[in-house]
C-alpha cells in the first residue's frame, strides 16, 4: 500500500518526502491551478522531489492533443511520470494506447461500470471520487467496495487509489472498504499520527522524572 499526497504545493510535498511518511505525489488541473507558474515547471520540479510516481492529469479536450499532452509531460521524467485520465469512454479508450509505455489511471470514477472499463483496457490504477461519491450519490465507500469486488473476481491487475478524502477517519474507512492505495492533502495526512490522548501520554512521559518510563 502507499500514501500519496494530493498537492501542488512544493512545500507540502517537501515536509512529507522529508518525513518518509509519502511514496508519490496526486496532481490534478485544479491543484496546479493555485502554483502560479506553467504546470511543465511545476511537474518538473515535484519530479526532482518525489519518492516514486507523480501523477499528471490530461487536461486537453481531444484525444490527438491528450495524446500528445501525455507524452510532453511523461519526458518530463519518464522513470516517475503516470497518467491521470478522466472517467469518459472516449478518454479511456486512451490506456489501451499509452498504458504499455506509461503507468496510467483513470481518474473521478463515479460508478463501478467505469472502472470495470478501465480494468478492461488496461488501467493500472483506478481513482474513485469517495467523499465527493458520498455527497452526491450517497455511499462512496460502497463504490470503493464493489470497484475491490470487481478486480477481485476477475483477476484484474488494477489497484485503487482512492481520493477525495476530507478526513482520516474516511480515509480509514477507505483502507477498510478495500482501497489499495490513498491520496490525501496535506493536513489530512498530518492528522493520521495525531491524536488527543497520545499527546497527553506524551507530556507525561516528559513529566515522569524516572529515565525508566514504559
Amino acid at each position: 500500500m502507499a500514501l500519496f499526497i494530493d498537492s501542488a504545493k512544493k512545500e507540502e510535498v517537501k515536509k512529507l518526502t522529508d518525513l518518509g511518511l509519502i511514496r508519490g505525489i496526486t496532481t490534478n488541473p485544479k491543484l496546479l491551478a493555485q502554483v502560479p507558474r506553467p504546470a511543465k515547471e511545476v511537474i518538473k520540479e515535484l519530479s526532482e522531489i518525489s519518492p516514486q510516481l507523480i501523477f499528471y492529469q490530461l487536461s486537453k479536450e481531444t484525444l490527438s492533443e491528450m495524446e500528445k499532452e501525455a507524452h510532453e509531460f511523461f519526458e518530463i521524467a519518464p522513470e516517475k511520470i503516470a497518467l491521470k485520465i478522466p472517467a469518459r469512454t472516449t478518454y479511456i479508450s486512451l490506456v489501451r494506447k499509452l498504458g504499455p509505455e506509461i503507468p496510467c489511471a483513470v481518474t473521478a470514477i463515479f460508478s463501478d461500470y467505469q472502472a470495470y472499463l478501465a480494468c478492461e483496457v488496461g488501467a493500472q490504477y483506478l481513482i474513485p471520487y469517495v467523499n465527493r461519491a458520498t455527497c452526491l450519490q450517497g455511499d462512496g465507500l460502497s463504490l470503493v467496495r464493489r470497484m475491490r469486488e470487481i478486480i477481485e473476481t476477475k483477476g484484474y491487475e488494477a489497484e485503487i487509489l482512492a481520493a477525495s478524502i476530507k478526513s482520516k477517519e474516511e480515509a480509514i474507512q477507505c483502507i477498510l472498504a478495500g482501497a489499495h492505495h490513498l491520496t490525501l492533502p496535506y493536513d489530512v495526512i498530518i492528522s493520521l499520527g495525531n491524536h488527543p490522548l497520545s499527546e497527553e501520554a506524551i507530556k507525561e512521559f516528559a513529566e515522569r522524572k524516572s529515565p525508566a518510563s514504559v
